[in-house]
């Protein structure tokens, strides 16, 4: 068994909230020693909850596999030790507004002069450049712009957001493939480079089919509610306990359909002949199964569906996802034992890879817990050294983390 795909990789995550600590996340599952740098008053995702004694499971669950460490950049010895451990990082996140690392003394000059071999990951909500990169953007306001509000929702009904951070979640992706593909790239010709990631392009990436239909076809997706705008049926209907998504697009998933349904009328319609005519006609077509789905069960209706090898699933709650077998039997969900919060279960790595070890899963730090092992990591510094930085309040007012 080889080592971790990144084992010897060091990364600085400076960043905050998700989209930066996730992408570290990632990048830590894979290996690489990932330092979380946090101010003296911490991220401010600890303050979000629910908490359990005191720990936010939010910022548990974006920072599992870092070191923590404080440094106070206000303070001129903050700087200068943030400097120190930057000309010793492979990897520096960070998603600030573009122009705050230039304005905390670090523009691309410097970082190049400090760490020619660093690679820079930034990721803002509009990019490092253009008339809105200095505009403030969330994950809520990514979707708006990205245009995925305008297709989220019922038809006839207002715009909706998705359930998930899906814009953070999918720059943090973009960032960790970016970090990856400049490593790669700094193998063959020894440079570090900048990675330019943005919110509302990386949602863009994920509706990519809607751009080339608007600009040669001129159709303007519009909110269909569960509904595919492609193929028909594909829809969640509703049984006598809950819902049930199903997709039967294809002329062979619609005959299997029918067959589940014990409908063989269906076929010999002409109205649902062709995926054509089954959007045009989506209306009826969507009573007769509603018809049929109101009759049953979740799990009869499902059943049904399996035998006739249509894709279908159940629309699960948290706690159904929890105990899918499915999940369960891959192993999917990790249990970390955190020292203040106890047993907590996460979603485990996505990537599994052949000749990897399975990652080691480690609880996210305190704040300020390791600021004397990643400096003596990092910088060789002892004791003495560590305590005179923090009488020269380059730590600022650490918490002493009870787990340390």
């Amino acid at each position: 068994m080889s080592a971790a795909p990144l084992h010897g990789i060091r990364v600085l995550d400076i960043s905050r909230w998700i989209a930066g600590p996730h992408a570290g996340l990632i990048l830590g599952d894979m290996g690489a020693d990932v330092v979380k740098v946090e101010t003296p008053s911490g991220d401010p995702s600890r303050l979000s909850g629910p908490h359990v004694n005191g720990e936010s499971t939010y910022f548990m669950a974006l920072n599992r596999n870092k070191r923590g460490v404080t440094v106070d950049t206000r303070s001129e010895a903050g700087l200068d030790l943030l400097g120190r451990l930057i000309a010793e990082a492979d990897v520096l996140i960070e998603n600030f507004r573009p122009g705050t690392l230039a304005d905390m003394g670090f523009d691309s000059d410097r970082l190049t002069a400090i760490n020619p071999g660093l690679v820079t990951v930034s990721v803002s909500g509009y990019g490092q450049t253009g008339p809105q990169a200095q505009e403030g953007c969330f994950d809520s306001v990514a979707q708006a712009t990205s245009g995925l509000q305008s297709v989220t929702g019922q038809a006839g009904g207002p715009p909706v957001r998705a359930g998930f951070y899906v814009a953070d979640y999918s720059a943090a992706l973009h960032a960790a493939l970016g970090a990856v593909l400049a490593l790669f790239s700094r193998e063959r010709d020894g440079r570090g480079q900048h990675v330019d990631v943005s919110l509302v392009e990386s949602l863009l990436s994920l509706s990519a089919t809607f751009i080339p239909g608007y600009s040669t076809a001129g159709v303007v997706p519009s909110r269909q509610g569960n509904r595919s705008i492609h193929a028909a049926p594909a829809d969640v209907f509703e049984t006598r306990d809950g819902f049930v998504q199903l997709s039967a697009s294809t002329n062979s998933l619609f005959a299997s359909l029918a067959s589940a349904m014990a409908r063989p009328d269906l076929l010999t319609d002409e109205r649902y002949s062709t995926n054509a005519l089954r959007l045009q006609n989506i209306g009826p077509l969507t009573e007769e199964i509603s018809g049929w789905a109101r009759g049953l069960d979740s799990e009869q209706m499902l059943d049904a569906l399996r035998r006739a090898r249509v894709p279908a699933g159940k629309v699960a709650t948290v706690d159904d996802v929890l105990s899918n077998p499915q999940l369960r039997h891959r192993e999917f969900f990790a249990t970390i034992e955190h020292p203040v919060a106890g047993e907590v279960e996460f979603a485990g790595p996505v990537v599994r890879m052949s000749a990897a070890p399975t990652p080691e899963l480690r609880p996210s730090p305190g704040l300020g817990q390791h600021n004397a092992g990643v400096l003596e990591d990092w910088l060789g510094l002892e004791a003495a050294d560590v305590e005179q930085l923090r009488a020269q309040g380059a730590f600022g007012r650490t918490a002493t983390a009870p787990h340390a």
